[in-house]
């Protein structure tokens, strides 16, 4: 019985180092996550949700910053050039498979520079006129944008922004010749099309379902390739223009070099936020969709969506310092 008993109590302090380990500080004591766009954005919800749950798990303080330029391309080249040392992530729209093509010049790369932890969430997006607008669904709209050539403007977060390369495709498919007008963040296009500034704006369902629940708004189309199960009675934009789809989702990445034993534990955390309530719960009433599906499922879409993203770009002839 005491060498049973001894034998066990070898084995128990054989595993103590792994259970210690694994419940050990992150190697940093404040971790920055930052988002490449102004603050008051889509992404700043799930961000600060999912900041706070890894502040109570890894031992370490999570905070937000909202770093904007450059359509998103200084922020995430900031993440990309930081020691990985946890101590910097990144948080960012689908506009990471624009940057490649449309800003050149920072010579920067997500598939070659940045370590992929997983895609956060898939957001629709719609294109949202005023209540009062004359164009009482998208029929009206695209017949109106037929009937005089450039006179319709639509607003986006800035050129080259997701929503902007929506509503450049949707003119390129539609055949349709409509006017873009840049604002600094898709609030503020939002704002412009209350003021009648604009005639609309693509915006995704986090910036403009609450406008349209209120009754503020009217959303003639939906960008995702089929009906959103949130709001069934809202068409697809490809039900009156065939083949378009513009599906936009949020992800989150490290430093390239990120060691191994870190970026694992990374991801089994926000693997673990695809059951959490209050997540969920959020971004559901958005209509948005938690995914969590890891590294190898965002380098998928990353890889499918850079060279699309470039076709749109160079067809519409684009440029990042338009």
């Amino acid at each position: 019985m005491q060498r049973r008993q001894a034998l066990l109590l070898a084995a128990g302090a054989l595993a103590a180092p792994s259970l210690v380990h694994a419940q050990e500080a992150w190697p940093v004591r404040q971790v920055r996550i930052i988002i490449p766009f102004a603050a008051g954005g889509p992404q700043d919800v799930p961000a600060r949700i999912i900041a706070d749950r890894l502040s109570r798990r890894m031992g370490a303080t999570f905070i937000v910053e909202n770093r904007p330029g450059v359509g998103g391309g200084l922020g995430a080249q900031q993440v990309a050039r930081a020691e990985p040392d946890g101590a910097t992530l990144l948080f960012i729209s689908s506009s990471i498979a624009i940057l490649p093509t449309l800003q050149a010049q920072l010579n920067f790369d997500p598939l070659r520079d940045l370590a992929p932890l997983t895609v956060v969430c898939d957001v629709p997006a719609g294109l949202m006129v005023r209540a009062d607008s004359r164009f009482a669904d998208l029929s009206a709209l695209l017949a109106a944008a037929r009937a005089q050539p450039g006179i319709l403007t639509y607003g986006s977060g800035g050129v080259g922004s997701a929503n902007h390369l929506a509503a450049a495709q949707f003119g390129a498919l539609a055949n349709i010749d409509i006017t873009h007008v840049p604002y600094r963040g898709v609030s503020q296009a939002v704002n412009a099309v209350y003021t009648g500034e604009i005639d609309f704006v693509f915006g995704s369902t986090v910036e403009v379902l609450a406008h349209y629940r209120q009754g503020r708004a009217r959303l003639l189309g939906m960008t995702m390739p089929g009906r959103v199960p949130a709001v069934p009675e809202i068409p697809a934009i490809a039900e009156f223009v065939p083949g378009y789809a513009a599906p936009n989702w949020f992800a989150m990445f490290a430093p390239k070099g990120l060691p191994e034993a870190l970026h694992g534990r990374l991801v089994a955390e926000l693997l673990a936020m695809r059951h959490d309530e209050d997540l969920l719960n959020r971004l559901g009433s958005a209509a948005a969709i938690v995914r969590m599906d890891g590294p190898a499922a965002l380098t998928a879409q990353l890889s499918a969506e850079i060279p699309r993203w470039r076709e749109v770009i160079q067809r519409a002839g684009i440029r990042g310092d338009s």
